[in-house]
């Protein structure tokens, strides 16, 4: 009888054994999917900071650089589509635009429309935010022109993009309790969006401040001076490609 009892509470603690180690493989499986998709929303220190404490301070930055690209027509185009369609197109272009940049260490920050916004030095500092930025422009450009040469072979829309790329301060985080959202302000990203406006289609327009950056590795076109909404005359440059 003791040794039936014995077995009997050895299958039972072990049977708890078994169904407690299941509990915590599956708690972690559950973290850890909760993690990777806040990584996919925030910036690593960001969410980091998040989870430690509840909250996420604002930051300033010195010097980043803010990439603002714009799909020349695209209302046109999108008029010519099916929504499922456009949603489709639209998804495969960010999707590459989301490869792109993080093969150059630059942080996506939103989409607005059909705008993609993105900048490079944060939230982690570096002193090459500007050349990556503007290397990662090219290989956009590229993308579109080949995408465009497709796309016309077969006789369907395409999209053509405007890039504006300026450096300057920025104060970066994260506002409100809902939906978290790492954004960026200042008169940076008010300059680079006009940068953007103020470019030509299938063109890299960068600010003077800007091309002080980079203008020893790429060699870019000096448009004088452009009117800039709200801005006045500005230094505008077209980066043409890489020094070699």
């Amino acid at each position: 009888g003791a040794g039936a009892i014995f077995i009997i509470v050895s299958l039972l603690i072990y049977r708890n054994y078994r169904n407690q180690k299941k509990l915590n493989r599956l708690l972690d499986e559950a973290k850890q999917k909760s993690d990777d998709l806040l990584l996919n929303i925030l910036p690593v220190e960001t969410a980091e900071e998040l989870k430690m404490t509840g909250k996420a301070s604002a930051k300033r930055f010195d010097e980043v650089t803010v990439m603002f690209t714009d799909f020349k027509n695209f209302t046109q185009a999108s008029e010519q589509m099916s929504a499922e369609k456009l949603v489709t197109e639209l998804n495969f272009y960010y999707s590459e635009f989301d490869s792109i940049i993080s093969r150059h260490n630059i942080e996506k920050i939103k989409i607005i429309g059909d705008s993609y916004m993105c900048a490079g030095g944060l939230p982690v500092v570096n002193e090459r935010h500007a050349l990556d930025v503007v290397a990662a422009a090219l290989e956009l450009q590229k993308f579109i022109l080949a995408r465009k040469a497709e796309k016309s072979a077969m006789g369907e829309s395409f999209f053509e993009l405007r890039i504006g790329i300026h450096t300057g301060p920025v104060v970066a985080g994260i506002v409100g309790h809902k939906k978290f959202a790492y954004d960026i302000w200042g008169d940076t990203v008010n300059t680079a969006s006009r940068m953007e406006n103020a470019g030509e289609t299938n063109k890299i327009n960068i600010s003077g401040a800007t091309y002080e950056k980079v203008k020893d590795q790429f060699d870019c076109t000096y448009r004088g001076k452009v009117e800039a909404k709200h801005k006045g005359l500005v230094d505008m440059y077209f980066v043409d490609a890489v020094k070699f």
